[in-house]
């Protein structure tokens, strides 16, 4: 697939999340069926792209339906110039290279203490660590996350370059899905 092919161009509403989590203002858009299917992947994918013409790049997360969703935060609305409610033109495009995804300081420091863990997690593709750090940081209780922690370091020291039995779009285990809409 070129560069072109899997640009994607569509109107969709600014939605506002039923539970916003900390308080700021922020915004959600659910992508349309072909525009996630024109991405390299059904999990996180990061794109460059623009909202009614004004560019960004972000990381869509799995809606756990086979498409993804995309966090619009407060300063991208302001810099667009666009409020929740706001019918948007949102152009799309997947980043060439996926970037080297940011390591929860937990996992790092647990992956500091177990040298033979790190040596497997230096040699893992980019892609492998998004699903790493995102198996653990979708857990929804700390104990969960301190677990998967703690088998991931298991698992790379024995060898595994990628996470097994993780459902990175959610679809099989329902385990990701797009915000709830306030009403």
């Amino acid at each position: 697939m070129t560069a072109e092919d899997a640009r994607s161009r569509f109107e969709a509403k600014l939605l506002r999340p039923a539970k916003p989590g900390d308080g700021r203002l922020w915004a959600f858009v659910v992508l349309p069926r072909d525009a996630s299917e024109r991405l390299p992947r059904r999990g996180r994918a990061t794109v460059d792209g623009t909202i009614n013409g004004h560019p960004f790049r972000a990381t869509l997360e799995p809606d756990g339906q086979l498409s993804h969703w995309l966090k619009v935060g407060s300063e991208l609305l302001d810099a667009a110039g666009v409020a929740v409610g706001d019918i948007v033109t949102l152009e799309l495009i997947p980043v060439r290279k996926e970037p080297e995804p940011d390591i929860p300081a937990d996992f790092e420091k647990a992956l500091a203490s177990r040298p033979e863990a790190q040596k497997v997690w230096s040699t893992t593709t980019t892609l492998a660590r998004v699903d790493w750090i995102h198996w653990i940081t979708s857990a929804k209780q700390l104990n969960t996350r301190e677990k998967r922690i703690g088998d991931a370091c298991e698992m790379l020291a024995a060898g595994k370059k990628a996470v097994c039995c993780f459902d990175s779009s959610g679809y099989y285990s329902k385990a990701f899905r797009a915000p709830e809409a306030e009403s």
